[in-house]
């Protein structure tokens, strides 16, 4: 199956998005078409029914100006500037706009002058009518355009209703209708095209061009789509990275907000192994760097891991610009009803006509109440209702560094009610930290941690390194003898010469065997308080003397007590820690961060049986993992969401919905959000409906006219898009 994504250079209306949609959906061949407000379009096709010029072909005859076509491998086949059908934008990208300013301004003069004496109805009536025909031009053509499809969609409502009024001599009301139609049409794509640039300025983050170095140390600049994996770039002091690499050489404080939405620029120092190949996903945040985050007063040397194309970046933009065409479970509610609601509004009217047969009143009287009932009940401030709050809620959670992928994950994060964790990597570092060194007898902690980081360093085991790295920070430049003869002690611990001593690092049971006798009291217990604990602790002795213990644990991310913390504060009820670690270490770990229900000795098929079973107590279940080992557990949860997907397209495409920063700082926020949205689209909705229901009967009882129909029914549509653009400004 071949994909096609096609952005266009207008925003769209929900009721064009919908009729170009199903235009494409009756070409051969087509599987799958879904076209966003702001314009972007994923078209899934068969190359054995049809091809992509085809397909191209048919956007283009919807009168549309494409900017840019890529295909299934990331191509560009179309750059910005390739122009097609006639469009009206004589006074630029905002004519509509414009036409519907002058449209108002002939409509008041009209109103002005009708209210002095002497002036003709002649010229009043000439104002109306210029008025109509600037407010009408942009209805006119979408309107065709349905017509020629054998649509009635809610231009074709509108411009039905005008031309009635002002066939009964109404011209003045139908200026009015037109006018303020217009107005809110063009206003409509003003809105998107906001929401839309949001989301495009993602684009410009990237410098066009960047500075490569050459292997006799000169510099070359060249194009970024040039760059190939392993070139050498250098960044100056506060300009911009051109793609995604590991530092090779220099520090410097980089500013990743752009792709992590992290508030405090992140030092960057260069990775020992950079010349080696490396996996950007496997490198440690002070080590990689992101095309379009911007360097700080630092100079950098930066090795290519990823060309332009494939950038987290470049990734960022499609899948956001992909979720955009996503529409979100109430928007599939809305489009249904309105699929039967505009045939059913047509009927209606149709039958109003002929309200003289049976009621005291003339063919004009009835024509009228008709009119008015059809602006009444047009459903325009319904149809944009839902879709712009989608579309500004997934631009709003770009900007913060998280990537929502459509409107199901936008509307359903906010509803769950528990929150599962994976342990590894996600409430926790990830790999091991030295947590204590408790010296006994005479020895001095400063002797215990010499002793140990010499022992361990002779070994490759992960606890090792952690005891190393730790015991080092802690001990400063202090030179350390080595010790040398290491030897593996299988299931028991380590042994090796330093010192003029042969020191053991391990278990009980080791110095049991060594000693012939029970280890000390005072230790058993102080290593029995570490390991309820979850602490993996170990005793150091040598030349027949305890010298005290050590003790290493995957140790809690720093903001997940205060993450957990926030996340119950607004309401999340459960929040469970799934590990393949032992229950007494996944309880130590639960206890000491906030974790409500800890689940241990889990294997991977267990954390998808534990999701199933947290659906059927709870009203919808979020699963938090890396993406890659969690995905199974993911799909099956409510919503999947990936930690740290900067760099990885693996929990990019996984995830629901991706935090592009390695922490959980943002898991609140993006909560918040869904929750805002949710609300702001049932706001709407009522705003929507509730209007439809009080003007019908309104105007059906001619209690009003067609002029504060207009009014009313066009003002609920503005109220409706302002409100969803609120959602740009949210921050929890």
């Amino acid at each position: 199956m071949n994909k096609l994504k096609v952005e266009i250079e207008q925003s769209l209306h929900t009721r064009e998005a919908r009729r170009i949609e199903n235009s494409l959906k009756r070409n051969a061949g087509v599987s799958y078409a879904s076209v966003s407000n702001s314009g972007v379009m994923f078209v899934e096709w068969d190359g054995d029914q049809t091809v992509q010029s085809a397909i191209v072909k048919c956007i283009a005859k919807q009168g549309l100006t494409i900017v840019n076509i890529q295909n299934t491998n990331g191509a560009d086949d179309l750059k910005e500037g390739d122009h097609n059908h006639f469009k009206l934008t004589i006074l630029g990208e905002n004519t509509e706009l414009y036409f519907a300013v002058i449209s108002g301004v002939f409509w008041v003069s009209g109103i002005v002058l009708s209210f002095i004496a002497g002036v003709a109805d002649i010229l009043v009536t000439i104002l109306f009518i210029i008025g109509a025909l600037f407010g009408g031009v942009f209805t006119l053509f979408s309107a065709a355009k349905d017509l020629f499809r054998g649509k009635f969609e809610i231009d074709f409502l509108m411009l039905f209703a005008a031309i009635g009024a002002a066939a009964l001599g109404k011209w003045g009301e139908s200026a009015l209708l037109l006018f303020l139609f217009s107005l809110g049409h063009a206003l409509e794509h003003y809105a998107m095209k906001r929401a839309r640039k949001s989301i495009s300025a993602l684009s410009d983050l990237t410098p066009p061009k960047a500075l490569v170095k050459q292997e006799n140390g000169e510099l070359k600049e060249v194009y970024i789509e040039e760059l190939k994996v392993g070139d050498i770039i250098v960044v100056k002091p506060n300009s911009t990275i051109a793609a995604d690499g590991v530092v090779a050489k220099g520090s410097s404080p980089v500013n990743q907000a752009s792709i992590t939405g992290e508030s405090m620029p992140v030092t960057k120092h260069s990775h020992d192994d950079w010349q080696s190949e490396i996996d950007i996903t496997k490198l440690l945040p002070e080590h990689r760097v992101f095309a379009g985050t911007i360097n700080g007063n630092g100079a950098l040397e930066i090795k290519v891991l990823k060309e332009a194309k494939d950038s987290t970046l470049s990734r960022l933009i499609y899948l956001v610009k992909e979720a955009e065409t996503q529409k979100s479970p109430t928007q599939h509610l809305t489009d249904r009803f309105e699929k039967y609601y505009v045939p059913t509004v047509l009927i209606f009217v149709l039958l109003l006509l002929f309200a003289f047969v049976v009621l005291d009143e003339t063919f004009e009287q009835s024509f009228y109440r008709a009119m008015s009932v059809l602006i009444a009940a047009s459903p325009c401030a319904l149809a944009i209702s839902t879709p712009s709050a989608v579309l500004a809620g997934i631009a709003r959670a770009a900007r913060k560094g998280v990537l929502i992928k459509g409107g199901r994950p936008l509307e359903d994060l906010g509803s769950v009610s528990a929150i599962a964790f994976d342990k590894t990597g996600t409430l926790t570092e990830g790999r091991p930290t030295l947590t204590n060194a408790i010296p006994f007898g005479a020895t001095t902690k400063e002797q215990l941690l010499k002793v140990s980081v010499a022992v361990e360093g002779l070994s490759d085991h992960p606890l090792a390194a952690a005891i190393v790295e730790g015991g080092r920070k802690e001990l400063g430049d202090v030179e350390i003898p080595k010790a040398e003869n290491l030897k593996a002690l299988t299931a028991r611990g380590i042994q090796a010469d330093w010192n003029g001593g042969v020191v053991h690092i391990g278990n009980r049971r080791l110095f049991e065997e060594l000693t012939g006798k029970p280890v000390p009291t005072e230790i058993d217990q102080q290593m029995a308080a570490l390991e309820s604990d979850g602490h993996t602790a170990m005793i150091v002795h040598q030349k027949a003397e305890y010298l005290g213990v050590i003790s290493a644990m995957d140790v809690a991310r720093p903001e997940a007590i205060s993450t957990l913390e926030n996340l119950k504060k607004i309401g999340i009820k459960r929040m469970v820690m799934l590990t393949g670690d032992n229950q007494l270490v996944a309880n130590a770990i639960a206890k000491n961060i906030g974790i409500t229900d800890p689940l241990g000795s889990l294997l991977p098929e267990d954390k998808v049986t534990a999701i199933e079973k947290l659906k059927a107590e709870e009203n919808g279940v979020a699963m938090v993992g890396d993406g890659v080992n969690d995905a199974p557990a993911m799909a099956k949860s409510t919503v999947g969401i990936a930690m740290g997907a900067a760099g990885s397209d693996v929990a990019l495409e996984t995830a629901d919905i991706a935090l592009m920063a390695d922490k959980l700082d943002n898991l609140p926020f993006a909560i918040g959000l869904s929750r805002k949205a949710k609300s702001i689209i049932k706001q709407n909705l009522i705003i929507s409906l509730g209007m439809v229901a009080i003007l019908v009967p309104l105007t059906l009882l001619g209690t009003i006219a067609i002029g504060p129909a207009v009014v009313f029914h066009e003002g609920s549509t503005l109220v409706v898009v302002l409100n969803a653009l609120r959602l740009l400004r949210y921050n929890a």
